[in-house]
């Protein structure tokens, strides 16, 4: 005999933690998606309204401090509106990547071994994806108009 034993959840316990990043990556959604610098009050209201949070709703003081740590990780810029701050993309989702990547590359000891690494873990399609963005870029003597 099987018995059905119901599961309470109690009312004060938290709720499950996010991935790590999930919360950041919607707000920069919301802000690339707004195309316009927001009030934290503002993203908070999209974030809830796109159900990008999940379950629960991010406490106004959770958007605040994700807004912080994005804009000291250069990933946002910031304008002061009164005693708030109206925040914006530093950079499109591809320019942002490459920010990052340039940090990582920046913080490594041995940047041609990150850099042979990286090129020899690459799919036969982005190696050569790769070699036809370095063939096509322009170089500076040819940007002065200098050959």
């Amino acid at each position: 005999m099987t018995s059905a034993r119901k599961v309470r959840r109690d009312p004060g316990a938290r709720a499950p933690r996010r991935a790590p990043g999930t919360l950041e990556a919607a707000v920069l959604d919301v802000l690339w998606e707004a195309g316009e610098p927001l009030h934290p009050a503002q993203v908070r209201e999209r974030l809830i309204a796109h159900g990008e949070t999940g379950s629960d709703e991010p406490a106004y003081t959770t958007v605040v401090t994700i807004l912080t740590r994005l804009y000291e990780k250069n990933a946002l810029t910031r304008e002061r509106d009164g005693r708030a701050y109206r925040y914006a993309p530093a950079a499109d989702e591809a320019g942002l990547a490459a920010r990052r990547l340039s940090a990582m590359l920046d913080a490594a000891r041995d940047r041609r071994a990150v850099l042979s690494r990286f090129v020899k873990d690459l799919s036969d399609n982005d190696e050569q994806l790769l070699r036809t963005v370095l063939d096509t870029r322009e170089t500076p003597a040819t940007e002065g108009g200098q050959g």
